[in-house]
């Protein structure tokens, strides 16, 4: 059975603020391992989809970059959306194009680009296992990551009764899923942490293109017909006009939000490898070393009496902290960002605030 691969390459990361920019988002910065997160994204598929069948969705603006940064993966393998409107939106552009590709029994892996991966060997292993799953069961396999901590950041699935099959592969290791549940509080996330049968929801899944398809059209009726009568435009002179008025029509809307938490016949197959879609500052700081007085401290940076604290300054200036704790500073040549620990995930309302006040500044 063939499998192909999709990397959604669109999104902002407007939490890493001011390293992530619209301009350059997380996902084409140095981050964890030797690339950057899309590169590394890409190398851990490679052993198993050859670059040929790997394809990256992003918009326009952004094109340029994941062709600098993925030279192996063909350029036509670029799938270009106009303009961002969430991952229901680009997944039912991907589909559509890659049906004309491929047979609707393909097997299709779609994931983020701009998420860590430890442990790369189990991730590989729990993917294959999700290839099998879907090629055999008759919807969409997730993987869900085996919770370490109660995270409040982080989507979650409850984890129904095993499905039973023949393949040895999966035979004990595929569940339905029960439930999605959006990102929590702290008491529900200590909840579910205590329940036992909830998982982080990785945003990877695995099913058949026309599966896919048949998915995208139920659950979202009204993109359905405006991606239909655009597949008829594709590979003429009318198509990228066409495709932008598309893009003005549909409403912006996530895959897990429009499609899977309303679908049937949906799947989780728990893995162990460790993961973060590194989403903020803070989650930045847990996964970094520390030193003696936990501290992360990154380029020229100077401390007295300063604990618990991460300090990222590239530009050469020097950083100096005298006796603070629990801060995070984030120095660019364009802005800095000054937090305490624990509400980064608020640094996205200051780039929101910058807009509305038409501050000139590259975001």
């Amino acid at each position: 059975m063939e499998t192909i691969a999709l990397v959604m390459a669109g999104g902002r990361g407007l939490n890493l603020w001011p390293r992530s920019t619209e301009k350059r988002p997380k996902q084409f910065s140095h981050v964890s391992g030797d690339g950057t997160l899309i590169q590394n994204t890409v190398m851990r598929l490679m052993p198993f989809v050859p670059a040929e069948k790997i394809f990256v969705v992003t918009t326009s603006d952004m094109s340029a970059l994941v062709r600098d940064q993925l030279p192996l993966i063909p350029s036509e393998n670029v799938l270009v959306e106009p303009f961002g409107r969430n991952t229901a939106p680009c997944i039912s552009l991907a589909t559509m194009l890659l049906r004309r590709k491929f047979d609707d029994d393909t097997v299709m892996v779609t994931l983020p680009s701009d998420h860590v991966v430890s442990n790369v060997r189990e991730f590989q292993v729990a993917l294959d296992r999700a290839v099998a799953a879907a090629g055999e069961l008759d919807g969409v396999v997730t993987l869900g990551i085996i919770p370490t901590r109660p995270e409040p950041a982080y989507g979650y699935i409850q984890v129904g009764d095993t499905v039973e099959s023949d393949n040895a592969m999966i035979r004990g290791r595929v569940a339905d899923v029960r439930t999605f549940a959006e990102k929590p509080d702290a008491a529900t996330a200590q909840r579910f942490m205590d329940a036992g049968d909830f998982v982080w929801n990785s945003g990877i899944f695995v099913t058949r293109l026309g599966i896919m398809q048949r998915k995208l059209a139920a659950y979202l009726p009204d993109h359905a017909p405006l991606f239909a009568a655009l597949e008829r435009h594709v590979g003429t002179e009318s198509y990228e006009p066409e495709l932008l008025q598309t893009y003005r029509q549909i409403r912006s809307v996530s895959f897990d939000t429009g499609v899977l938490e309303k679908a049937r016949n949906v799947y989780v197959i728990e893995a162990a490898f460790g993961w973060s879609d590194v989403g903020t500052w803070d989650e930045l700081y847990r996964l970094a070393m520390k030193d003696g007085k936990n501290n992360v401290i990154e380029g020229n940076v100077v401390t007295i009496g300063t604990t618990n604290s991460f300090v990222n300054a590239t530009t050469g200036r020097v950083i100096s902290l005298v006796g603070v704790d629990n801060l995070v500073v984030i120095e660019t040549e364009a802005a800095i960002l000054i937090c305490p620990r624990g509400q980064t995930s608020n640094v996205r309302d200051v780039v929101e605030l910058l807009r509305r006040r038409h501050i000139s500044m590259p975001l």
